[in-house]
């Protein structure tokens, strides 16, 4: 007998928790109300947000080996680099919304749990940190969320929930494939009548591919190849259902070839999180979090002859970085009016050192010590009546450059210090929006926003590379300023074929983006230096679509256009009207997922990205591209499933970046293997 998917339909792509009937519909990413689009404790109703949200199940389908690559099935989420995390080089990982774009920072905010994933010294994201059974959903939000989260939540928020539960279970996983590649997971759960304990690892091992073009390649060129090791504690105490306790500690040890025996990089970083849920009531509700992380970061660059057969030693980096912070926020349910307030406090510490080479010999030392603070508060108000429902919120921050001293100087020598002025700005982020049902199975909603994000000390005082393509630091760096607005509706049918939809056009302008400006260039290596590039504009429309044709049979598409371009830059005025570099204007996808007795359970998918470029001058384009990818998974006996997938089927190498050599992506991918599930949920 065919097993129909239930999907729970909410009016509103901002978040309307009407209730209404559930229909069968097959697909698994859906936009519905969630914590995070309104940072509640609780659900609360209308926030005029748009949100799309993948369970464990939909992460789970997908033909995905890393949690980067599950997060493609939205059409408007890209890194800065089009490569996988499986091979990209972890500076080259920061999220892009609504085709605001990314440096090496990422320009939305990524949480778990309430606290920050996004690295505390650079702003990239480490996609493998959490091993990927300790995920229960991920929720995207697009459009600025500073008004809620302050700084680098100006394209929006990705909310990674983990599980809480903890049920009593033994899970183990092996899957292995091409590209010398395994992964390996182990998941361990306790339960008692207050309190519970959840064990979970993930080895992860790929061999990668070689990056560089084969037409270009030389000697020097090897595969870009990863090795991570992640495990998780988790303790938790429930006194009473609704209330939790817990404590969580974190570990990602990960080590990575860049593409050439000198270029490589390698990551530790711990994460501790404290948390405590107050007890539900009707009326009150609210949490608190404290967090904290260490990371040693280190890094080594090369330069390489032009036939590309040699390279020699040009730099080795060290960072170290440590974080403390603590966020809460509470809820007042009074009727139709529900009041948010919150606060949250961040503390980074970092220091980069640095040792330049010459002819394979150290010729001198470099280094930053530096602080950062961020401070915020917020409140939101919510409120509903005869079919409208608004919001409005505010916050306010305080951002602080803090002790930095630069060293440089020559090995014999020693270094000579300078210290730089502390630096402080204080930033108001407001939002407004509304949201109009239209009947029981529609809605329109519009909301305007201004949002920020302060440069990252690696942004500020740390120089990086990927490939030959070298950016400056710039100490002098300001804040990005976005001001934006959205419109939009949504639509549920009921008829023969349940579907729902949802398209909401968007407006962002940003005053001030860090980008990396071109500098000089030779014929293999290019120089770029960060600086604030005036202004961009991102416009465009998202759209979604969910169909069940059948009744084992459900389709997902996705659709963005994004006209991002510059619109103000005095210092290069030829950059005006150049378009945001690694920003296409169309992207795509569709996933149908099909499921049945004999063949078990099927997805397809397919993604199509267009034209963009690769530096803000637009002299280096890459070309559009689409990728097919396939996954399934079976049942054989009570507790052991079989799986597989297999990336770009059609084998097509799509163009990553041109620094200025051509690199690309992977060619066709295939993995399979077994899991072992004993107790607590199937996914």
């Amino acid at each position: 007998m065919k097993r129909a998917r239930w999907l729970a339909l909410v009016i509103g792509s901002g978040g309307v928790s009407a209730q209404t009937p559930a229909v069968p519909v097959a697909p698994r990413a859906h936009d519905q109300v969630t914590v995070s689009a309104s940072r509640a404790s609780s659900p609360i109703g209308e926030t005029a947000r748009t949100s799309s949200t993948l369970d464990a199940a939909a992460l789970h389908d997908f033909p995905s080996v890393t949690l980067d690559e599950g997060l493609r099935q939205h059409a408007g989420f890209e890194l800065f680099r089009r490569a996988s995390s499986r091979v990209a080089n972890p500076t080259s990982e920061g999220v892009s919304l609504r085709g605001l774009g990314s440096t090496a920072a990422s320009r939305t905010l990524v949480l778990e749990d309430g606290a920050p994933l996004n690295d505390p010294f650079g702003g990239w994201v480490h996609w493998n940190e959490s091993p990927q059974p300790t995920i229960h959903a991920l929720t995207l939000v697009t459009g600025g969320g500073s008004d809620l989260y302050g700084s680098s939540a100006l394209g929006g928020v990705i909310d990674v929930t983990p599980e809480t539960t903890i049920p009593a279970r033994l899970q183990f996983s092996g899957l292995g494939g091409s590209q010398s590649t395994y992964d390996l997971t182990g998941t361990a759960a306790a339960t008692g009548r207050l309190a519970g304990i959840l064990v979970a690892a993930e080895s992860l091992r790929s061999g990668g591919y070689r990056p560089v073009d084969p037409a270009l390649a030389g000697l020097v060129d090897v595969a870009a190849s990863v090795l991570s090791q992640t495990g998780r504690v988790e303790m938790g105490r429930r006194e009473l259902a609704t209330r939790r306790v817990f404590l969580t500690g974190n570990l990602l040890n990960e080590a990575r070839d860049n593409g050439t025996p000198t270029q490589t990089n390698g990551t530790r970083l711990w994460r501790y999180l404290a948390g405590y849920d107050l007890p539900d009531t009707p009326i009150v509700s609210g949490r608190l979090r404290a967090f904290g992380s260490d990371e040693g970061y280190r890094q080594s660059f090369s330069s390489i002859a032009a036939d590309r057969n040699t390279e020699s030693l040009t730099r080795l980096q060290r960072v170290r970085t440590q974080e403390l912070g603590a966020t809460t926020d509470a809820t007042l349910h009074l009727g139709r009016l529900s009041a948010i307030a919150g606060a949250d406090v961040r503390d980074i510490r970092g220091s980069d050192n640095e040792t330049p080479f010459s002819k394979s010999i150290a010729t001198a030392v470099q280094g930053v010590t530096a602080r950062q603070r961020f401070a915020g508060a917020f409140g939101e108000l919510l409120g509903t009546a005869q079919g409208w429902a608004g919001t409005a919120s505010l916050r306010v921050d305080r951002a602080s450059n803090l002790d930095t001293t630069l060293s440089a100087g020559t090995l014999a020598a020693g270094p000579t210090r300078m210290a730089l002025a502390d630096r402080n700005e204080v930033v108001l982020s407001p939002r407004a929006g509304v949201v109009r049902a239209l009947g029981p199975r529609a809605e329109v909603h519009a909301s305007g926003f201004r949002a920020f994000r302060s440069p990252s000390m690696n942004e500020l005082y740390r120089t990086g590379q990927v490939g030959q393509e070298t950016t400056q630091a710039n100490a002098s760096l300001l804040s990005e300023r976005a001001t934006g607005w959205e419109a939009g509706g949504r639509f549920t049918s009921r008829g023969r074929v349940p579907a729902v939809g949802h398209a909401t056009y968007f407006w962002t302008e940003i005053n001030r983006p860090v980008s990396a400006v071109f500098v000089s260039q030779t014929a293999t290596s290019i120089l770029n230096q960060r600086q604030n590039l005036g202004q961009i504009r991102s416009r465009g429309v998202e759209v979604s679509a969910e169909v069940h044709p059948l009744p084992a049979i459900g389709l997902t598409l996705g659709y963005q256009y994004a006209d991002a371009t510059v619109t103000k830059f005095a210092a290069q005025t030829s950059l005006v009207g150049n378009r945001t570099p690694a920003v296409p204007r169309h992207s795509f996808t569709a996933q149908v997922r099909t499921e049945s007795r004999r063949l078990g359970e099927l997805t397809l998918a397919t993604r199509a990205s267009g034209q963009a470029f690769d530096d803000a001058a637009n002299r280096y384009a890459l070309a559009g591209f689409y990728t097919v990818d396939l996954s399934g998974r079976r049942t054989l006996a009570r507790g052991l499933e079989a799986t597989f997938l297999i990336q770009n089927l059609t084998n097509q190498r799509a163009q990553v970046a041109r620094t200025p050599i051509l690199t690309l992506g992977s060619p066709v991918f295939a993995e399979a293997g077994l899991r072992f599930n004993f107790g607590g949920p199937r996914p």
